[in-house]
């Protein structure tokens, strides 16, 4: 394992984490992929309440309890469930609970999407406050915060000088628009943890498009998807969601090769890169609050084919969401959108859902 310092802390952290967010059903199964892990050298682990329908902090607990050697322990607690002080204390004594551990090496300050949001987490009384009271009692070791905001906007953040990390979305797809963020981070040395490396499975699920990623035979797309990001300068560490040994052990294989890329790659990924890649839906699940019960992020996710390939890519790939029992018991579909909104105030790409979803129906009726 290779390991780099987390901005100025003094603490040296493994450049894969593990993210929590992503576990299947089989919570013993889950723990040993985290003990796994770290047998294999990562000391990074992120979680969050709510992640695995609230079952993300508890798995990690359960692991805790029989690791040896010297980890790091991430979560979190966002404005939109804790939005006081006095919530987020609440939320932190909770998590410690969960974990099994003392303090909480690095507190996020979850899912800001804007400054608009970023100021009301600032705010006298509000979450911020909550975790520097906590930090002040040792509680917290370093307060951090995680961000699906601009490049720019990340900046503004950052050079507030207020956190010690940040964490954000980045990957081969969108990273020209989202450099900025990097960049801030590198100018004013605080770490960076990238979610979604790749791309929320979008990498892995279509390993024929992204073969234009590797430089060599024998690395696959993961890998080279990977390998990319960790030779981004300014990046600490990415955050792996393997749900099983199998990809866990893929992932760290990238290890094996030198964490560059050279000119030459850099030009063709850019060759292959277009705008539209950049609200490509991560599945992360966030728009499942649509009163109508429509699986948002199943349809999107069909979507996403449309934009790698064509309409018909993404006939295909409905077809077989229906078959693997995906869309099956559907009794709502696309169509019935009341164009509420809802999703999109809550996802993270700030993707124009109800747009996308009259375009699948008006393809397709059925839908």
């Amino acid at each position: 394992m290779i390991y780099r310092q987390y901005g100025k802390t003094n603490k040296n952290i493994s450049v894969l984490g593990l993210g929590g967010m992503r576990f299947g059903n089989d919570e013993d199964y889950a723990v040993e992929v985290i003990r796994k892990a770290n047998d294999l050298g990562i000391n990074y682990f992120d979680t969050a309440p709510f992640y695995c329908s609230d079952r993300s902090e508890d798995i990690f607990g359960k692991a805790f309890k029989n690791m040896t050697g010297e980890f790091y322990v991430s979560t979190k607690s966002g404005i939109f469930n804790e939005p006081t002080a006095d919530d987020v204390r609440r939320r932190i004594e909770k998590s410690l609970k969960r974990l099994g551990v003392n303090k909480i090496d690095f507190y996020h300050m979850w899912c800001i999407m804007d400054l608009r949001q970023y100021e009301k987490v600032m705010e006298q009384g509000g979450p911020y406050e909550g975790a520097v009271k906590a930090k002040e009692e040792g509680l917290i070791d370093h307060l951090v915060f995680s961000t699906h905001c601009s490049g720019n906007d990340i900046r503004k953040i950052v050079e507030d000088n207020s956190f010690e990390g940040v964490l954000l979305g980045y990957n081969v797809v969108n990273h020209p628009y989202r450099q900025e963020g990097i960049k801030a981070a590198l100018e004013n040395n605080i770490g960076v943890s990238v979610m979604n490396p790749l791309g929320g499975g979008l990498i892995p699920n279509s390993p024929e498009y992204f073969n234009f990623l590797k430089e060599t035979e024998d690395e696959t797309v993961c890998q080279s998807a990977l390998r990319f990001i960790l030779a981004e300068p300014g990046v600490t560490t990415a955050l792996i969601g393997a749900s099983s040994i199998k990809e866990l052990e893929e992932n760290i294989g990238v290890l094996n090769y030198p964490l560059v890329v050279s000119e030459a790659k850099r030009k063709e990924i850019k060759s292959n890169i277009n705008e539209s890649m950049d609200k490509l839906c991560t599945t992360c699940g966030y728009c499942l609050k649509c009163p109508k019960k429509i699986k948002i992020n199943r349809y999107l996710e069909a979507y996403n084919m449309s934009i790698f390939k064509d309409h018909k890519e993404m006939e295909k790939y409905l077809e077989f969401l229906k078959t693997q029992g995906a869309l099956k018991d559907e009794e709502v579909f696309a169509k019935d959108c009341i164009e509420c909104g809802k999703c999109e105030e809550l996802c993270t790409q700030k993707i124009p859902i109800i747009k996308r979803l009259k375009e699948i129906s008006c393809l397709n009726p059925a839908h």
